[in-house]
C-alpha cells in the first residue's frame, strides 16, 4: 500500500510539473504567462485552456487530462496555483483554489446526453445541449471554523464530498464538541463558502430520434459557473463525468447516479438578430411603393407559390409568421397578439407542404409529430424572434388527436416562450 501511495504521489508531482511547464510559457509565446497575470488582474481564480495548445506542447499529457480527468485536473489546478504564488504571493493566498477551464477539440467525447455512456465515465467530455432546468444557487461550505471559549482555541475542518477532485467524501457530522468535551461556537464569518447550483441539460430537438423523448442529465455548477446559464439557452458544457452510489437503508445500491462536474460552460450561438444590409432596405422600400394598395395580398400569393389557390389560408399563414401587436388593457388582463393555425382538410390539397413552406422560411420552427414529444422537449427548443417576438412550433397531422391533446394544449397555448 506504501509503494502505491508513493508511485501515485511521484506520478501527480510529475504531471503538476508538465502542467508548470505548459503554463510558464516564457521561452515559447508566453500566451499563457499573460492569461495568468490578467486572470490576476481582473480578480479572477478560473483560467480558460485550450486543448489544442496543450496537445501541441505535450500531446500524451493531453490524452492523460482527456481519460484520467480527475487526477490530472487536480495536478493542473495545483500548477496553477504554483504559478500565481510565483506571480502574485498575496493574491495565491486569498484564494482557497484555482480553477481551469477546457476548450478546443475534444474528438470522441465531443457527446450529447443520448451519447453520454458508462465508457465516459472519469472522463472528461464536452457536452452539447439545452438547459431546461436550474436549481437555486445554495452555499456549500468548505471550511468551517470553531471556537472554543473554555481553551480560547480555535478549530479549522474541512468538508469534501464526491464532487470534489481532491478528496474521499469527508465525514458530514458538524463538530459541536472538542476532545474534551468541550461546547464549540461556530465562526460563521471565518468559514468559507462556495456557491453551488445543479442544471438540467436536455439534448436538442434536431438530434434527437423521431418519435422519440430527449434525454438530458445533470451538470454540477460551483463557483464563477453558477447563473451563466438559464433555462433554454442552447450551451457547451465540459467537464468531467462521474458516477455517486446511491443508498438505500445504509446500504450501496447496484445502480448509480451519473453526473457531470463543470469546469467551464459556453453559451452556443445565441439567436442572432437579423441584419438587413442597405439593398435589402432599399428593395423593401420600393416594393412598399409600388404595391402599396395590394401589398398583403403579393405578399400571401408569394408564400408557398407552388401551391396554387388557399388565398384565404395564405392569408392566415402569413399572419402567423408576422405576429401582430400584444394588447395590454388598462385592468392589465393580456391580449395576445399572435394566433396559432390549425389546417383541417382532405388529404392531398397540400397541407404538408404549407407547412413544409413555414419550416424552411421561418428562422425560428421546430418541426414534431406531438407524439413522443414531451412539452419541456419542446418549450425548451424554441427561441423568439428578436423583431416579432414570435416562435413557431410546426406540427405534423395526427391520427388519434386525442390521445396527445394535451400535448398540443401546452404547446399551441402557450402566449409566450418560457424562460
Amino acid at each position: 500500500k506504501m509503494a502505491v501511495e508513493f508511485v501515485d504521489d511521484q506520478e501527480m508531482r510529475e504531471a503538476q510539473r508538465d502542467y508548470l511547464d505548459f503554463l510558464d510559457d516564457d521561452q515559447d509565446q508566453g500566451i499563457y504567462q499573460s492569461k495568468v497575470r490578467q486572470m490576476i488582474s481582473e480578480n479572477k481564480s478560473r483560467l480558460i485552456v485550450n486543448l489544442n495548445d496543450l496537445r501541441r506542447r505535450n500531446e500524451q499529457r493531453a490524452a492523460k487530462l482527456l481519460n484520467n480527468a480527475f487526477e490530472e485536473l487536480l495536478a493542473f489546478q495545483r500548477a496553477l496555483k504554483d504559478l500565481v504564488a510565483s506571480i502574485d504571493a498575496t493574491y495565491a493566498k486569498q484564494h482557497e483554489e484555482f480553477f481551469i477551464g477546457l476548450e478546443g477539440s475534444f474528438g470522441s467525447k465531443h457527446v450529447s446526453p443520448r451519447t453520454l455512456t458508462s465508457r465516459l465515465l472519469g472522463s472528461m467530455v464536452c457536452l452539447e445541449g439545452i438547459v431546461t432546468k436550474c436549481s437555486l444557487v445554495r452555499p456549500k461550505v468548505v471550511r468551517s471554523v470553531h471556537y472554543c471559549p473554555a481553551t480560547k482555541k480555535t478549530m479549522e475542518r474541512k468538508y469534501t464530498d464526491m464532487t470534489s477532485l481532491d478528496a474521499f467524501p469527508s465525514s458530514a457530522i458538524y463538530p459541536t464538541k472538542d476532545e474534551e468535551n468541550n461546547p464549540l461556537e461556530t465562526e460563521f464569518g471565518l468559514s468559507i463558502y462556495k456557491d453551488h447550483q445543479t442544471i438540467t441539460v436536455q439534448e436538442m430537438p434536431e438530434k434527437a430520434p423521431a418519435g422519440q423523448l430527449p434525454r438530458s442529465v445533470d451538470i454540477i455548477l460551483d463557483n464563477d459557473l453558477v447563473d451563466v446559464v438559464k433555462p433554454g439557452d442552447r450551451t457547451q458544457v465540459i467537464g468531467t463525468y462521474r458516477c455517486l452510489p446511491g443508498k438505500k437503508g445504509g446500504f450501496t445500491s447496484g445502480t448509480f447516479r451519473t453526473i457531470m462536474i463543470a469546469c467551464h460552460v459556453k453559451q452556443m450561438s445565441k439567436e442572432v438578430s437579423h441584419y438587413f444590409s442597405a439593398d435589402d432596405v432599399a428593395k423593401i422600400k420600393s416594393f412598399c411603393r409600388t404595391r402599396s394598395k395590394n401589398s398583403f395580398d403579393q405578399l400571401a400569393r408569394s408564400l408557398a407559390p407552388s401551391i396554387h389557390g388557399h388565398e384565404y389560408i395564405k392569408k392566415a399563414i402569413l399572419c402567423m409568421l408576422l405576429g401582430g401587436v400584444e394588447k395590454v388593457l388598462e385592468n392589465g388582463s393580456r391580449i395576445r397578439g399572435d394566433i396559432n393555425v390549425l389546417l383541417i382538410g382532405d388529404p392531398s390539397v397540400a397541407k404538408s407542404q404549407l407547412l413544409r413552406y413555414v419550416l424552411h422560411t421561418a428562422p425560428r420552427a421546430i418541426p414534431t409529430t406531438g407524439r413522443g414529444s414531451s412539452g419541456v422537449g419542446l418549450t425548451a427548443a424554441v427561441t423568439t424572434d428578436q423583431e416579432t417576438g414570435t416562435a413557431f412550433h410546426t406540427l405534423r397531422q395526427h391520427k388519434k388527436p386525442e390521445a396527445i391533446i394535451s400535448n398540443l394544449r401546452k404547446t399551441l397555448g402557450q402566449v409566450k416562450v418560457s424562460e
